[in-house]
């Protein structure tokens, strides 16, 4: 039946004229019809769709289709017979780009993943913006699978011309090519870097007609035939650095390629493994493949440790765009918009080819590339603007493209990433100049020159290596890039302290608990002149804490606005990431503003688009609590706790083990102990420990002995490692001593050293407040849900527990509420996508309720202890833990513990005296200033726990908790 219909849509689109205004509609109408729609507006999509512009101009796409929960398409038709099909992507894109898909579908739509350029004959398909195949009308019978995307029933599309994986294939087979050479063969790093690099741009340069027909591809074929690499390839890549051309002889119609990637010639002599995997590699579409590859070929030439200790994490397209379009795209498009006369337009041009950016953490060069391909744009837009609106340019001699690569800047610690950019700029440039010279086509009255591509630029000023965070950066318009994520916690593990203590010393202002990546928004902050932009991406905690603070609160409180931000995203990578990212200006903005945050923990989950007035460093729609300040009484109540870290898992005992241990001598109780760990907490049935510490803390190493078989394990497992750890902490301590006298030098190994039969961090107060009661609360650490949960003394918390030394159904109430939840996600950091409590910022500013009277305290406490005790009778007969229970209470809210739940928020409102009009966080934030000013005055306030006129605490701690069978 589909094929029938595929053919009479051939049949029909043949007759048609082809032209663009009149039968564009009628053209995408029956191609919906032929893949089994009723038609365009039956399958709920819209035709000639307006899109509003930040410029404030308002577009229309010819069709855009949104369906739920699938993949959208949108599609650009141009006339019949239009020579240059994919010149008019850039047009495309900007149309995605602007889009708010919730204002054209409706909530929850999302932007489409695919685009279709169509010239009646011709399709060219595009995913997430990298163009993937190529069909005629004329093969569409035999070409159906490339369309799966618009059946009526989603399934995945099968294309052959798919440009990311063309790229990621290449990329992988010269990444196979250096592993081989470097790993096995024992050949110099550098060399083969540099030498596989000259062959990526021959591969290139032969399908882009800049060298002869197959020229290297027939080099290859010789040297697997007997002819030695080393020999014609480097007499090749010579002639290719030479501007003098041989006069006769294989390599006389070699041109000038320059570009400094030749200036050193050292050629590997490759054996037939090398030539054969060379031979693949140089038979595939090279035209096609996207420069952006090098990214990919950049990791694959990185071991693990270096690509995670530089934060190496490589970036699509779409995503880059995210930071492109506020800070260049948009900000031109507005100057050209405003641009009346001829001489304003020519002055553009003339502004635009002085216009300089810059990317400090340019890795592989993929910003450059796009900022790059996104200036020649912009350098068309206003090309056309010009034959379009003026007649009297006869006359006119624009020449050659005004943007050139030398007006990319960028800087990198690896030297192979600064080589692979400046690759990746060159052929930018080869593959730009063909496109160019397309585009100028219609365009003869206005005296362009076609771009020769040769001889490319020598980028070694452009583009070089060096720490850009300790050393000075080159004047740019503007700034965007991706610098690396470590949390400040990796810094100190992974990087060399004294590195760590030479940006502290530079930027003494921004805290040490700020992650490395604030150091490049300060710098890029402080180098940025008068109303020019800046976007990065950052890790997500960079809206959080210390981070925020030395990042863009800095910004903002020093003449910065963001102007468009991504609270939160997932990055593809090795590992899930998540990232902020923001764009802003030095400067005021009075125009729209965007901030999109994406739901959800998977790389194609959807996104929320929100344009408030101004975006906060939070990144947030939430009432901003970043102010929020510090309670002594909080602080000093001994309310709340990291748990105890073991530190080596010398100390750690399997509960089958610990168990016939403690039966065999029931001495070994006074250390052992049950070891409640995040994931037991959630995962397991009855939330229960799987395994047992060993707890020395509160005896000396004379006295530990006497657990004779439980000192021998933390002997012959502990004692060694961190006699070790603290030899090697001294060794590195004495080298950043010896160049730098005044440095801070870490001593926690030597520290553990000196106790070594002790935990790495017993927790001494903590431990002793949980014997001053029967049970305690505590919430994993790091969670996606509000849990809490009661846990019996002899339970010992690991450090993956929040824990609450509380033992009151009341306070149990509180924190279970959803008012406490509110402020907990508001003040916390994150870990990856999930929320990660803070004593610091969390509960130190965390306002408790002052003046509940006796009943509003009885009423949150009995409802508290029915929520616990329904919560537990559900899991009990369901056999649920935590976890599964709370992702069902998600679900399906309509149950008797949601009921409970919000009877207990209600009661929670009602002891704070917060009406149901009330924003939680701003009705919080106030109290929180207010209960600071008293007690800086010296007036009392209520701090965690049941309040101090309770005169039978007692009454209000019922015995329901996480227990272990008696042994």
């Amino acid at each position: 039946m589909q094929k029938e219909s595929i053919k009479e849509f051939i049949e029909f689109a043949n007759n048609l004229k082809g032209d663009e205004k009149g039968e564009a509609q009628l053209f995408i109408d029956r191609l919906f019809r032929a893949f089994g729609h009723g038609g365009i507006i039956e399958a709920n999509g819209s035709l000639e769709t307006r899109i509003k512009f930040s410029t404030g101009k308002t577009k229309f796409a010819d069709c855009i289709w949104l369906p739920p929960k699938r993949p959208g398409v949108l599609i650009e038709m141009k006339k019949k017979g239009e020579k240059y099909l994919e010149t008019h992507f850039p047009q495309a894109r900007d149309y995605w780009i602007e889009m708010n898909p919730e204002t054209i579908m409706g909530e929850g739509a999302q932007k489409p993943e695919f685009i279709i350029l169509c010239n009646f004959e011709k399709f060219i398909i595009y995913r997430y913006l990298s163009p993937v195949d190529e069909i005629y009308l004329q093969d569409l019978p035999d070409r159906l699978t490339a369309f799966n995307f618009l059946l009526p029933n989603n399934s995945e599309p099968i294309f052959r011309n798919n440009v990311e994986e063309i790229s990621e294939e290449a990329a992988k087979l010269i990444g196979t090519i250096f592993k081989y050479q470097v790993y096995e063969l024992g050949q110099d790093r550098q060399k083969v870097q540099r030498f596989l690099l000259q062959c990526v741009l021959a591969l290139f340069s032969e399908d882009f007609g800049l060298l002869p027909n197959g020229f290297f591809s027939n080099l290859i074929r010789d040297c697997l035939k007997g002819e030695s690499s080393f020999d014609l390839f480097g007499s090749l890549f010579r002639q290719m650095a030479s501007s003098k051309q041989a006069p006769a002889g294989r390599f006389k119609d070699i041109e000038y390629f320059n570009g400094g990637l030749f200036e050193i010639v050292d050629p590997l002599d490759l054996d037939q493994k090398s030539l054969e995997i060379l031979k693949e590699a140089s038979e595939k579409k090279w035209q096609n493949v996207n420069p952006v590859i090098f990214g990919s070929l950049f990791e694959s030439t990185l071991t693990s440790t270096e690509r995670h200790t530089f934060g190496a994490h490589f970036t699509r397209e779409p995503d880059i765009l995210k930071i492109v379009n506020p800070t260049i795209i948009k900000p031109w498009k507005a100057k050209i918009d405003k641009a009346k006369t001829l001489g304003d337009l020519t002055i553009l041009l003339e502004e635009l080819s002085n216009f300089k950016v810059l990317d400090p953490s340019c890795g592989c060069g993929n910003f450059l590339y796009v900022a790059f391909k996104v200036l020649k744009d912009i350098e068309f837009m206003i090309i056309e603007k010009i034959a379009l609106n003026f007649k009297t340019t006869k006359h006119l001699s624009l020449g050659s493209s005004k943007v050139s690569i030398k007006q990319f800047y960028g800087i990198d610690i690896q030297p192979i990433a600064v080589e692979v950019a400046k690759m990746t700029m060159m052929l930018g440039k080869e593959i730009l100049s063909a496109e160019w010279n397309k585009r100028i086509e219609p365009y003869d009255s206005l005296g362009l020159i076609l771009d020769q591509g040769l001889p490319l630029d020598t980028l070694n000023k452009n583009i070089y290596c060096a720490d850009a965070i300790l050393e000075s950066w080159p004047p740019a318009d503007v700034i965007i890039g991706n610098p690396p994520y470590q949390s400040k916690n990796k810094m100190k593990m992974e990087m060399d302290h004294e590195y760590v203590n030479l940006i502290r010393e530079k930027y003494p202002d921004i805290p040490g608990r700020a992650d490395y990546c604030v150091y490049w928004f300060r710098k890029a902050h402080d180098h940025l002149k008068e109303r020019k932009y800046a976007g990065l991406v950052g890790t997500n905690t960079i809206r959080q804490n210390d981070s925020r603070i030395g990042g863009l609160d800095y910004i903002l409180n020093n003449g910065g606005t963001i102007v468009d931000a991504v609270s939160t995203q997932v990055w593809s990578g090795e590992a899930i990431v998540y990232v902020s990212i923001v764009s802003w200006i030095k400067g005021n903005y009075d125009e729209e503003k965007t901030l999109s945050i994406q739901i959800g923990d998977n790389i194609d989950s959807p996104f929320e688009y929100h344009h408030p007035k101004t975006i906060n460093s939070s990144l947030s729609m939430e009432f901003d609590v970043g102010n929020a300040m510090s309670l002594k009484v909080n602080k000093n109540s001994q309310a709340c706790y990291q748990g105890q870290t073991h530190g080596h898992t010398g100390f750690l005992l399997k509960k089958d083990l610990a168990e016939k241990l403690l039966k065999k001598d029931k001495n070994n109780s006074k250390v052992l102990f049950p070891y409640l760990i995040g994931n037991d907490l959630l995962k397991e049935k009855n939330s229960l420990p799987k395994r047992y510490v060993i707890d020395f803390s509160k005896y000396s190493v004379f006295e530990a002995q006497q657990f004779k078989e439980l000192y021998n394990q933390i002997e012959t497992t502990v004692f060694p490692v961190r006699k070790n750890k603290a030899k090697d902490e001294e060794t590195k301590n004495k080298k950043i001593l010896d160049k730098s006298p005044n440095a801070k030098v870490n001593h926690h190994h030597k520290n553990f050293l000196n106790s070594w039969w002790h935990l790495g961090y017993p927790r001494e107060e903590l431990m002793n407040r949980l014997q001053m009661a029967s049970r305690y609360i505590v919430c994993s650490r790091v969670t996606k849900r509000p849990i809490f949960e009661f846990v019996d003394k002899n339970i010992h918390p690991n450090d993956a527990l929040q824990v609450f030394p509380l033992p009151d159904d009341y306070s149990f109430g509180i924190l279970s509420s959803n008012i406490h939840w509110v402020w907990f996600k508001a003040r916390c950091s994150t870990l990856k996508g999930d929320w990660r409590y803070t004593s610091d910022t969390v509960f130190d500013s965390f306002p408790w309720p002052q003046n509940p009277s006796l009943k509003m305290v009885e009423d949150i406490a009995t409802i508290a202890h029915d929520f616990y005790k329904e919560r537990r009778r559900i899991m009990d007969e369901q056999n649920l833990s935590l976890r599964d229970l709370y992702r069902i209470l998600e679900k399906s809210p309509n149950n008797e513990i949601s009921k409970i739940q919000t009877k207990l928020d209600e009661a929670v409102r009602n002891a704070y005296g917060m009406k149901k009009k009330n924003n939680i966080l701003e009705f919080l934030l106030k109290l929180n200033h207010a209960l600071y000013q008293k007690e800086n005055s010296g007036e009392f306030i209520q701090g965690p726990g049941l309040p101090l006129n309770i005169e039978d605490p007692k009454k209000y701690i019922s015995k329901d908790s996480i227990k272990m069978a008696v042994i």
